[in-house]
């Protein structure tokens, strides 16, 4: 024990030489095995909690004494203090700098998916100018099958825009991306060549007109159909059709808008690139304006070419004025014994189609059973104890009682009805009005008594959407704009498809509307079809009021091939056959008076099944149905009128078989199948 106490008072004399404020540096050891410094002032300070820095001193006279074991885990605890502080720091300073490296990662991530997609962007530009154009050109000048002029309008300037891209934009982004190291930028690139985007104006404006053009041209050119098909076989095609590939240089500008949205966002404001990339946002913008229109214009588009396919392109909706609204699959309760079948509905803005499935497993998925326009349409709920959630659809061609799927279902439908409906008729009104006030608003030299004696003032092009006689809308190639040269009104070719002698031109023949002609001729619209001829009767007219009509396939004579021809039997001829290329078709291709022919329905006499003939001295007319009943049908009605006998309706008994793409009118008396 003295022992001891000796050597804690010789410690305590060692201390008392020590300097009071010696510190412990990084190289303090925990004690053992050596004298343990007992003066200390260490920074215990917790920088991560924010608490002062504490001096720790000993006094001999206050502190009673430490062994060697009790100093050594005090150093410990002050060790331990000393690298917290030191990890807190650090891990402060390292957040710090990753802070700032993912700024700058983000930025520079941005950049180069800027520059990837624009390489990809511009292998399909190469793809349209370089592939499918150039084919199409040489095509049309070794062939002949189809003008040249046709190419140039579907592809506008595609080669101007497809030169900017690859020749300066994409070299300047790759040499920029070279030295991001040194100059981690492209506001300045993008504000250089930003303006040379509004080429894209021209591309935007003509697209509607040339997605119709391809359309057009497929169905009515072989070849160009073939050497389209052929390209989109190719694997840089990536199984997609010319018309998706078309759309890409519609919405690049959109993408570069919002890259450029997104880059600004990481840039800080006090960056050298800022004003830079905010100018070229203000550029881009503008020009992604008009594309973003488009866009939502060939997202229309896209959906009534998927129409268009379903209904095994028979029906002409391919235009820019349709519209979409709803569809979807649908029960239809019969008229006679309530019993419900499953049908399908295509809600358009102006009319709607009522369609029945077809169960193959290639080609087109329905046959579409009435149209019915929204003109004068009304939809109101029903009440059925047998079947639930009924509406009923009632038009001028059909009424319809429907049955959906579920009371929400019936809502949305009923809904969408209503709203169509609506809206087409503030249409029709705000037109009406606008006609009124144009009347109005004509001057004294194109009243009625003074009617082409002065020139009229005509109506702009742009301030009309519409035929201003029959209120069908333009279009780039099926429904121009035309003007009546007594009126001055802007009027559809077939509105405007006749000429009157104007006193204020010399008595010159000039192109007038219908109203204008019955005034100045004192001729009636009846009168003047009368004069065109029996080709020249609408398609729509004839099948509007005819026993029978429907796609038939047809040969001519035996060394030409088989064609799809639409066929009627109208009402107040029916002793004659009309025979149309498509529905719509505004001329019939030919007539056969059936009188006097003969029938000959052999299985042996045609090659395709289902097949008949019609025979009179050297003509002979082949024909083919889809089926047997459809067969039947149809010779119910021919092997009348080629004796002469008009068809009486009520005993006919015809039946409209499901699979059927034949129509028949006046529903009311015919049995159309167990639905009605």
């Amino acid at each position: 024990m003295e022992c001891q106490d000796s050597g804690v008072e010789e410690s305590r004399a060692a201390s008392r030489d020590h300097s009071p404020e010696a510190s412990v540096d990084g190289k303090l050891v925990n004690g053992e095995g050596e004298s343990p410094v007992i003066g200390l002032s260490l920074p215990t300070t917790n920088a991560c909690k924010g608490q002062t820095k504490t001096k720790i001193r000993r006094t001999p006279s206050s502190e009673p004494v430490l062994t060697a074991t009790e100093a050594g885990g005090e150093e410990n605890s002050l060790r331990r203090n000393v690298e917290e502080q030191s990890t807190c720091e650090e891990s402060k300073q390292n957040e710090r700098v990753e802070a700032k490296e993912t700024n700058e990662q983000k930025l520079y991530k941005i950049a180069n998916e800027l520059l990837q997609t624009e390489k990809a962007y511009v292998s399909r530009l190469n793809l349209l100018d370089q592939v499918f154009c150039t084919r199409l050109t040489e095509e049309a000048n070794k062939y002949g099958s189809f003008p040249v002029d046709v190419v140039n309008k579907i592809f506008s300037n595609i080669s101007s825009i497809n030169a900017f891209h690859s020749k300066f934009l994409l070299p300047d982004l790759e040499k920029r991306m070279e030295e991001w190291s040194s100059t981690p930028r492209i506001g300045d690139i993008l504000l250089k060549l930003a303006p040379f985007l509004k080429m894209y104006g021209e591309y935007v404006k003509n697209f509607d007109n040339a997605i119709q053009l391809v359309k057009v041209w497929t169905d009515r050119s072989p070849q160009f159909k073939a050497t389209i098909q052929e390209i989109q076989k190719q694997e840089i095609c990536g199984s997609l059709t010319l018309q998706h590939h078309m759309l890409e240089p519609v919405q690049r500008i959109p993408r570069y808008e919002m890259l450029l949205k997104d880059y600004l966002k990481k840039l800080p404001q006090d960056s050298p690139d800022y004003k830079d990339a905010e100018k070229s946002l203000a550029i881009i913008s503008t020009a992604a304006t008009h594309s973003n229109t488009a866009i939502r214009k060939t997202e229309n588009l896209k959906k009534l070419l998927e129409v268009y396919e379903m209904l095994g392109e028979e029906e002409d909706i391919v235009n820019p004025s349709n519209e979409l609204i709803k569809d979807g699959q649908i029960l239809k309760l019969a008229a006679r014994n309530t019993s419900a079948q499953e049908r399908y509905l295509f809600l358009f803005n102006h009319i709607l189609l009522y369609c029945v499935p077809k169960f193959t497993l290639v080609g087109s998925k329905y046959t579409v059973r009435t149209r019915i326009g929204i003109d004068g349409m009304k939809v109101v709920a029903t009440t059925n104890e047998d079947y639930p959630h009924t509406f009923q659809v009632s038009g001028k061609e059909r009424t319809l009682e429907l049955q959906a799927s579920s009371g929400q279902n019936k809502e949305e439908w009923i809904k969408a009805f209503q709203e169509t409906i609506e809206i087409f008729q503030q249409k029709n009104e705000t037109f009406r009005n606008a006609i009124a006030k144009d009347f109005e608003e004509l001057p004294p030299e194109v009243s009625r008594d003074e009617l082409g004696k002065r020139a009229p003032k005509w109506i702009r092009d742009n301030e009309v959407t519409m035929c201003m006689k029959c209120k069908e809308p333009f279009n780039a190639l099926t429904r121009r704009r035309h003007h009546c040269r007594a009126c001055g009104h802007v009027v559809c070719w077939k509105c405007s498809d006749y000429k009157a002698s104007l006193e204020y031109d010399n008595n010159k023949a000039n192109k007038v509307c219908r109203d204008c002609f019955s005034i100045l001729t004192g001729s009636t619209d009846s009168e003047e079809k009368k004069k065109k001829g029996i080709l020249e009767i609408e398609s729509a007219e004839v099948s509007g009021n005819s026993i029978i009509c429907g796609f038939l396939q047809y040969m001519e004579k035996p060394t030409k091939p088989w064609q799809k021809a639409w066929c009627a039997i109208p009402k107040n001829e029916a002793l004659v056959l009309y025979m149309y290329g498509a529905p719509q078709d505004v001329k019939a291709q030919t007539t056969i008076p059936l009188l006097g022919y003969v029938v000959d329905d052999s299985p042996r006499c045609v090659d395709l099944p289902f097949g008949f003939k019609l025979t009179q001295s050297k003509f002979i007319h082949s024909f083919a149905t889809e089926s047997e009943e459809l067969k039947q049908k149809w010779l119910k009605v021919i092997g009348l009128a080629v004796k002469g006998e008009t068809p009486e309706l009520n005993s006919m008994e015809l039946q409209d078989p499901p699979d059927s793409v034949c129509q028949l009118n006046n529903l009311s008396e015919l049995k159309e199948e167990p639905e009605s």
